[in-house]
């Protein structure tokens, strides 16, 4: 069994052919989908997914590139489509500093408002973090007491951050870039952090992983990224499937929803 922990089924890239992308996951034991919302239209259709496809589930939230366009209403409309069945966590949150598609005071005022949501709700985050290290850390340690948790998506950072983040009770996900030949950092962390704290993903439609680098990604190649980690840690491709399946049906509270 393996879970997509992080994709965008609701993007263009699929319209054609979506029925066949999930089918091609389920027929590869892909048991679960987490379908990511970047903004109100797609957090809509996002949860209009999970009601289509059983093994869909969505997190839904406002990008950071999106912050400049989000308005009070939209974060009273996430609150709204977050009490919905098969809404497992808020985001994709967080901070982008690397684009910087919008100011960053308001991508952190926003960051912190769906934080805010994801505590008054008992849900996980799903976090956005590029080239923001420090002043992620800093937000999530200033909701510390609150129990937060949630996933670094697409981890960038080297073994020792990653590291913090596990100590805040965060889980590290591991993307198809791991499989790249030159991807020394990610496959790092990927060798070394604790399997109780991994989870894999695809961010399909982007980062395809080798053998498809450069085309469209798609869930049923997040098997791709299992073999990987599993070859740099030196364990059987089932060990990984099996921790870090159990891992994203902790956190996203999947064995109450099968």
């Amino acid at each position: 069994m393996l879970i997509d922990s992080h994709a965008h089924l609701d993007m263009k890239e699929f319209y054609s052919d979506r029925d066949q992308v999930i089918e091609r996951a389920l027929s590869g034991n892909v048991r679960h989908i987490i379908t990511v919302g970047i903004d109100i239209l797609s957090s809509l259709n996002a949860m209009r997914l999970t009601k289509t496809y059983p093994c869909v589930f969505a997190s839904i939230g406002i990008h950071p590139h999106n912050a400049d366009n989000a308005h009070k209403n939209d974060l009273e409309k996430i609150s709204l489509i977050a009490k919905q069945e098969k809404i497992v966590a808020i985001g994709e949150t967080g901070l982008d500093f690397y684009r910087n598609r919008s100011p960053r005071e308001k991508q952190i005022k926003l960051f912190k408002q769906q934080i805010d949501i994801a505590i008054s709700l008992c849900l996980p985050v799903v976090i956005h973090d590029r080239e923001a290290h420090t002043e992620t850390l800093k937000i999530l340690s200033s909701f510390k007491r609150n129990r937060l948790t949630g996933m670094i998506h697409c981890f960038s950072g080297d073994y020792n951050l990653a590291r913090i983040f596990i100590d805040m009770g965060y889980y590290i996900s591991i993307p198809g870039t791991v499989t790249f030949k030159n991807a020394s950092q990610i496959q790092d962390v990927a060798r070394r952090v604790p399997l109780n704290k991994i989870l894999i993903e695809t961010d399909a439609p982007f980062l395809a992983p080798t053998p498809y680098r450069g085309k469209r990604n798609e869930p049923s190649y997040i098997i791709h990224t299992a073999q990987k980690v599993a070859n740099l840690r030196g364990i059987s491709f089932e060990e990984v499937s099996h921790h870090t399946s159990k891992n994203a049906c902790q956190l996203f509270n999947l064995s109450l929803l099968e």
